[in-house]
This record gives C-alpha cells, structure tokens and sequence, in this order.
C-alpha cells in the first residue's frame, strides 16, 4: 500500500512539474457556465494603489450559504441564508434573511437552479442596501460581474447603483476561469510578475453587455503583507475614473490578518451567513413534522434512503453536515 501511494505521488508530482513547465490547452469541454478567458501578462496594466490607514464611507457586502436539509435522488430541500455587513469606520451593522426551498431534479439540475435561487435573493438584499449608500460608498458582492437572464445578479441592481454612482465591485473567492497563455493560473502568474507591492491590473478583459459580463475583470492584490490575489469585477460605468481611485479605499478595509488581504465586509458577510447547527436541526425536524402531517414523510424518506447509504457509511446522519454548498 505504501509503495502504490509513492509512486501515485511521484506521478502526482511529474504531472505538476509538466504543467508548471508547459502548461495545457484550455479548449477542453468546459463544465463551468462562465467562458474561459485567456490572455497573456501585460506589464503596462499593473497599476501601483495607495494604501490608505482609513476611508470615510461605508462598505457593504452581501453572501449567500446554503444547507442541504434533506436530499434524494429526484429532489432536495435547502436553506438558503443570506446576510450583509455594512462596515463604517469600525462600526459594523449586520442582519440576515433565511429561505427553505424545495427543488425538484437532478443533481445537476438542482445545482443550477441553486445558483439562480442565490443570485435572486442576494440581488434583493443588495438592492435594498442601496438606499443606504451614497456615491462615495462600496457594494461587494461575492461572485463575478454577470447580470440579468438568470445568469447573474439582477439588472435592476446595477441601474439602481449606476444611477446613485454606488462603487459596485465584485469579488471572486477564486477564478478558474482565467488562464495565461499557457493555460496556467492567470492569478499566480500575475503575481509572480507584479512590480508592486499592492497593484490592480486591468483589464483582464473588458465588459460585454451583450455577454452579460457588466464589469471589467480585474486582479487586485490589497494587502502587502497577505500572499492572496483576488479577482475583482468593476462595473463598466465606473471606468471614466482611475481604476487605481476606485479600489484603493478598499485598502482600508482588508488589513485584518484574518482576511487574508480580503475585504473585511465580504469576509463578515461570508461569516454571518453561516447556520448553526442547532438551528438546522431545529429546522430539520420541523421539516419532516410536517412532511408527516401531510402524510408524505414514509414515500419521500424511502427515497432519501434511496440515496444516503454513501453518507451512512462515513457516519454523516444529516445532509447539513457537509458543509459544501454544492452537495445537492
């Protein structure tokens, strides 16, 4: 068993080297609905940003968890939360809404339709947070800069923003769709090669309304101290500025060692949309109470059996305790 295991490593690792070396053809079959975008490093779009100890406005942010509550082959039933953080100086406001939803499908299916379902209700937090904010404040949202046609955040949030000249930026936890041109990492590259210690580089590509894509995709590196590069979309109407402007208040905000050189609102915000426990398994149970008050609980929890043996033998007892949203 030891030597199978060494020598799957030593592939393991001739694999890496290889790729490292000569990287791969990014015209595979792509599973992801985001087109993979390629491009070579261009030093001349390295912009230095300047570090700011503090910014006087507010900075919002919006995320969504969800939690598997029960689960079969043909349907599952999730709860959806999601949450803000508004920080101001060093006040910080926070609430939350929380959805259960049923979805009926496949594995596939429910996935995808959790995606839309998670773009619907973080698009109507953020919206409601715009009568809050003003044209020196941020909105963060979590994901890429895709809007309308239930590939993305709603429309309406961005004319709202565009109208009020809100700084909408968003913010992607990872990026695999970005290449450079030997298919590798186009965020490990650009770090490698960036001449400043706290940089924006736009753009990676520019925005494509007709594509959905309402910002331009850009890499911001917040933090001297942090090694983590992150992908940030900025929205197309607000590129009549210096990008190098627009991000630098951010600066304030991401020095938390527990971020990670991320935004300390969109890293609350991950962190309040967080359920215990105690309240899944509250609403556990009052889910199948009231499966069984509708006299479907025997048929549907044959079915749950159906599919969870896998889970029975790793000794997971309730579907919420995979922390992955994507376990559908």
């Amino acid at each position: 068993m030891v030597e199978a295991i060494t020598k799957d490593l030593s592939e393991g690792v001739k694999t890496l080297a290889k790729y490292v070396q000569e990287g791969f053809s990014t015209e595979r079959p792509q599973q992801r609905r985001e087109h993979v975008i390629t491009g070579k490093i261009d030093s001349s779009k390295f912009k230095p940003i300047e570090k700011l100890p503090s910014y006087d406005a507010k900075f919002a942010a919006v995320d969504c968890s969800t939690r598997t509550l029960k689960r079969a082959n043909n349907w599952g039933i999730y709860l959806f939360r999601v949450a803000y953080a508004m920080v101001e100086r060093r006040e910080v406001d926070w609430d939350y809404r929380e959805k259960v939803k049923v979805l009926l499908g496949s594995s596939n299916v429910r996935y995808r339709m959790m995606r839309i379902f998670r773009l619907e209700v973080e698009s109507e937090l953020a919206l409601s947070l715009t009568e809050r904010l003003n044209s020196s404040d941020y909105l963060l949202l979590d994901g890429a800069s895709y809007f309308g046609e239930k590939t993305g955040f709603s429309t309406s949030l961005y004319e709202q923003c565009k109208r009020k000249t809100v700084n909408l930026l968003a913010f992607s936890k990872q990026s695999p769709a970005l290449h450079d041109e030997l298919g590798r990492d186009f965020q490990a590259t650009a770090q490698l090669v960036a001449p400043h210690p706290i940089w924006v580089y736009h753009p990676v590509t520019e925005a494509d309304l007709k594509e959905h894509l309402y910002g331009d995709v850009s890499l911001v590196k917040l933090c001297k101290e942090s090694p983590r590069v992150f992908r940030c979309d900025i929205m197309k109407y607000l590129i009549n500025r210096d990008v190098a402007d627009v991000v630098s208040p951010l600066t304030a905000v991401s020095e938390d060692p527990r971020c990670l050189g991320y935004p300390v609102p969109l890293r609350l915000a991950h962190e309040f949309s967080a359920t215990s426990d105690s309240k899944l398994l509250y609403y556990y149970e009052r889910v199948e109470s009231l499966l069984k008050e509708a006299g479907i609980y025997d048929r549907l929890r044959k079915e749950e059996l159906a599919c969870s043996f896998a889970d029975e033998l790793h000794g997971i007892r309730y579907p919420f305790e995979r922390e992955l949203f994507e376990y559908v």
